[in-house]
């Protein structure tokens, strides 16, 4: 969203299913992550006009099947060292979370959303919030007030 020539706020939207949960769990992290670090790189620079502090999004549906909610047998077997333990009894569904409230703590984000959404959630609209700072409701709500104040003259 561009306001008097000015990026004042951008969102992305990905999703997650099945059938290979850890590959694109995998890929899904990598996109979030170098586009978060490409828009902090390119609002320092000052690319997005003067002045310009936008709110940045993130939002993904992870299909909810028992797939996403169990905790991966092992890691890789070519892995050296440990991994965080935060991540060794974590589903993907928690794993997405744990990125989205880290994206946000390191400030490559404005907001992160995840939700859980059944195999029929384009008919139906139905999801789940995986946690209240992680939720629809969260994003929607920094995104509005962000929106405000910078079009306020």
């Amino acid at each position: 969203m561009i306001h008097q020539n000015r990026l004042i706020a951008t969102l992305e939207l990905k999703s997650l299913g099945g059938p290979s949960f850890g590959n694109n769990a995998n890929n899904r992290c990598e996109e979030a992550l170098g586009s978060g670090l490409d828009l902090s790189v390119a609002q320092r620079e000052g690319l997005f006009g003067a002045g310009a502090d936008p709110f940045v999004g993130y939002c993904i549906l992870v299909e909810d099947e028992e797939k996403s909610r169990c905790v991966p047998k092992r890691g890789s077997p070519s892995q050296h060292f440990d991994s965080d333990p935060i991540f060794k009894k974590a589903s993907y569904q928690e794993r997405m979370k744990i990125l989205c409230e880290r994206m946000v703590q390191e400030r490559l984000y404005t907001s992160a959303a995840v939700l859980a959404t059944p195999p029929n959630a384009t008919r139906s609209g139905n999801y789940s919030d995986l946690s209240t700072t992680t939720s629809l409701n969260r994003l929607i709500a920094k995104f509005l007030a962000h929106i405000q104040i910078e079009t306020k003259t």
